[in-house]
Formats: structure tokens, C-alpha cells, sequence
């Protein structure tokens, strides 16, 4: 069954109030589409371009007081709905996860359970040309690296598109709205961007289901993604956990196991 076949099966027989599916933009790429009626679903369109990680949606209030919705997934979208599962922002059931194979087939997803078992059959990490990126980061000197993301950061005018294109940057209120006390320095200037860059980072690590969602949404196209790969490599390194592929993970930096390696400590 096709995308556009079995959204209209969804809508019709599962009792679903939309769908949150990919359609035709503009200059050939794909934009999001909120698919409400079985005539609507012919706007859908599924190819190599529908990279966007859908789930960052799926926590909006005024998409999540709607009731039960569906959504069209690509691994990484499903990673973040397990993820956002696992921080208790989605519930069990309200959430029907359509997958596309490589042939154009669509299956439905229609709980948890069902996900994480289609999960365990599809592979996790980077591509190649991330790992390839980060291998030449780290061969970097410290001051070479330091250099590297002091150049990139110097880029940045704060529009925070990196954090709302997150399925994962889900506060009511971000830390660097806070001005009492102020967490993070508001002007886009050499330390204020630094601490925020940094600062996401280490809200993300553990946490992040690798899709690469806040590099492509910077328009000033600083690779931040390759900050979160990287702490995200540590975590399994370090403890052996991989985000989005199980409800049950804990998050690293707020969860405390006695056997724990303490290898940081000098």
C-alpha cells in the first residue's frame, strides 16, 4: 500500500484526527503537510528528499489537544517519537507511525511496542560522511578544533531555528528566554553564542536520535549537528546506550548507575 493509500485508510478506519505527512514546496524540496480529509491525502508525496523529523510536531500544544494522529516516519522521525515516549510527552496508542519502505510500501505502526520492534531491524549512527567529518575533527589539534567552532559560532545571529526544528527542545520556557536570572548572555556576540551552542549540547547528550534536523535548519549552515553526534558517540562509548530505539533508556546525565565507569575523573 502507498502513502497516500494507507493515509486514507488511517483517517478513515483508525480514528485519527490528521496526519502529519510531507507535500510538494517550493524550488523542488518538501515542506510539512497536516493532512485532515482522504481528499487531502493526494497532496502527499514520500521520496529521498523527506528528511525533516516530523516528531519535532508532535509535542506542540496545539497539536497535541487535538486527540489520536498519525504521522508519516522516516527512521529518525521514529527514533524521536520513542524518545519523546520515553520522557512521557506522548501517549501510548495516540500515535499511529506510518513507515515507508524502499519500495514505496507504507505499514502502520500502531503503538510503542510495535515501533520499537520495527527499530531493532533498521541500523543506527551516522552516515559515512558525518563519521568522516567527525574523524577529521578529531584528529584536530585542541586549539585547531577550538579555532574550527569559534569560526562556525561566530556565524550565528541566535534565530534559534536549530532548537524549534528539535523533536527534543520541547520546554515551555527555554533557558535562554530567562533573564531572572539570566542562564545565557541574550546578544549574538563571541561568548553569548558559545554558551548557547554548548549549552544545547549538554541538554541534548544522551538524548539526541541523531537525524541532523537543527544543521539543516540553520540558514547560515553551521554544522551544530556534528556537536550533538559527538556527545552522542561519547554516551554510547561511555555507557552503552543508544537514544530512541527503546522506552525504557534512561538519559545519561540524569541517571546514576553504581557501575558507572568514572574514566572522566583525573
Amino acid at each position: 500500500m502507498n502513502v497516500k493509500n494507507i493515509v486514507s485508510e488511517v483517517l478513515k478506519e483508525e480514528g485519527v484526527n490528521f496526519v502529519i505527512g510531507y507535500s510538494e514546496g517550493s524550488s523542488g524540496k518538501v515542506r510539512p503537510a497536516f493532512i485532515k480529509t482522504e481528499e487531502e491525502a493526494d497532496k502527499l508525496v514520500y521520496d529521498s528528499r523527506c528528511k525533516q523529523n516530523l516528531a519535532s510536531y508532535l509535542v506542540k500544544k496545539d497539536i497535541k489537544k487535538t486527540g489520536k494522529m498519525a504521522i508519516v516516519a522516516n527512521v529518525h522521525t521514529l527514533r524521536g517519537i520513542i524518545r519523546l515516549a520515553g520522557e512521557h510527552q506522548l501517549r501510548d496508542g495516540n500515535v499511529i507511525a506510518l513507515i515507508v519502505d524502499d519500495k514505496g510500501e507504507a505499514t502502520a505502526l500502531k503503538n510503542f511496542e510495535e515501533m520499537e520492534a520495527y527499530l531493532e531491524t533498521q541500523p543506527t549512527g551516522l552516515s559515512e560522511e558525518d563519521k568522516a567529518t567527525l574523524a577529521k575533527l578529531d584528529a584536530m589539534t585542541p586549539k585547531e578544533r577550538w579555532d574550527f567552532w569559534q569560526d562556525q559560532f561566530a556565524k550565528c545571529f541566535k534565530c534559534y531555528a536549530c532548537r524549534q526544528a528539535c523533536p527534543l527542545c520541547y520546554c515551555d520556557q527555554c533557558t535562554t528566554e530567562m533573564n531572572q536570572p539570566q542562564w545565557i548572555s541574550v546578544p549574538s556576540h563571541k561568548l553569548g553564542n558559545m554558551e548557547w551552542h554548548l549549552m544545547r549540547t549538554m541538554h541534548l547528550a544522551g538524548r539526541c536520535v541523531e537525524c541532523g534536523e537543527c544543521g539543516r535548519a540553520c540558514p547560515m549552515d553551521i554544522p551544530l549537528h556534528l556537536l550533538t553526534y559527538k556527545a552522542q558517540e561519547n554516551i554510547k562509548a561511555m555507557y552503552g546506550e543508544v537514544s530512541g530505539v527503546n522506552r525504557k533508556e534512561g538519559c545519561a546525565l540524569s541517571t546514576f548507575k553504581p557501575e558507572d565507569k568514572e574514566s572522566f575523573i583525573g
